[in-house]
């Protein structure tokens, strides 16, 4: 495996280098204002995992920060597979990619006619550990402190950055926004409850983001016969739960089995991972083989 993140590749501009030699302005609006979007697209077996959805996303987020798309897909797709291929020992990675602006006088109106700037680099996945995965992770829940678009995937991540530091001072995994009432999502995952068997998670909208996993998990759900819902969860029936689990680029899908320190779950489950959650994420398995591209 690489040893240090210097030296993994990285495409900035229309450039390939090292990681650590890749540089931009200091004028770039996404270094002066956070302005740009950004994915995370999971790689595995060298194949691309649900890179359309990725790419679909992004282009919603450009699209709603008025950003012009810089590449059509199929010059997306030649990128991110360059990518892949100069990390040659390495099978399972993580893209980041992300598109800013562009360089421009520092100035709060969005400046017309400049280029953006385009950064991309690969590194290898740094997985949840079984041990993880067999005893399940802590959260702490908060109050849902950040802007109301939560729906662009923007680089603007302080409110998250602070929001998940609240649950890593606790010693927990990931903390779990409430806004009104009413979970949203976390700090870098959606969130998902079961209830007598079926398969739970807040709806998209403007106050949280359109999880790629989001979809993935319906049509999981439909193919193990667990029932699904998208529909308003309330903070009250968080502690009540069968399950919670969370799903990402980078943790797939896990469960919570500690929730502001208490145990989740009934009876002899209780804090510790159920029956849906050991379904979906053997159907997640199978869909990393038959969905990668």
């Amino acid at each position: 495996m690489t040893a240090s993140w210097n030296d993994w590749p990285c495409y900035l501009n229309g450039h390939l280098s090292r990681l650590g030699d890749a540089q931009v302005s200091v004028m770039d609006r996404g270094f002066l204002f956070g302005d740009g979007a950004y994915e995370l697209i999971p790689v595995y077996g060298r194949r691309l995992f649900r890179v359309n959805e990725h790419l679909a996303r992004l282009g919603r987020s450009l699209q709603a920060l008025r950003i012009e798309d810089p590449y059509e897909r199929e010059a997306w797709l030649d990128l991110l597979r360059s990518l892949v291929q100069h990390l040659p020992e390495v099978d399972d990675q993580w893209i980041y990619l992300q598109v800013t602006r562009g360089v421009a006088p520092r100035n709060h109106v969005m400046p017309r006619d400049i280029e953006p700037t385009v950064l991309a680099y690969t590194s290898p996945q740094l997985a949840l550990t079984a041990e993880q995965r067999h005893q399940g992770l802590s959260c702490t829940t908060a109050r849902d402190f950040r802007w109301q678009r939560g729906d662009i995937k923007s680089i603007s991540l302080l409110g998250n950055v602070l929001a998940r530091q609240m649950s890593a001072d606790q010693g927990a995994d990931e903390t779990l926004l409430i806004r009104d009432g009413f979970l949203t999502e976390a700090s870098a995952s959606n969130v998902w409850i079961v209830r007598d068997g079926a398969l739970l998670g807040p709806a998209p909208g403007e106050l949280l983001l359109e999880g790629i996993r989001i979809e993935l998990m319906r049509e999981l759900c439909e193919e193990l016969g667990i029932a699904f819902n998208l529909c308003p969860i309330a903070e009250t029936e968080l502690p009540t739960a069968d399950e919670i689990l969370l799903t990402s680029a980078t943790k797939e899908v896990v469960a919570v089995t500690r929730l502001d320190h208490e145990p989740v779950g009934h009876g002899a489950l209780r804090g510790k991972p159920g029956p849906v959650y050991a379904r979906l994420y053997e159907g997640y398995q199978r869909a990393k083989l038959l969905q990668s591209l």
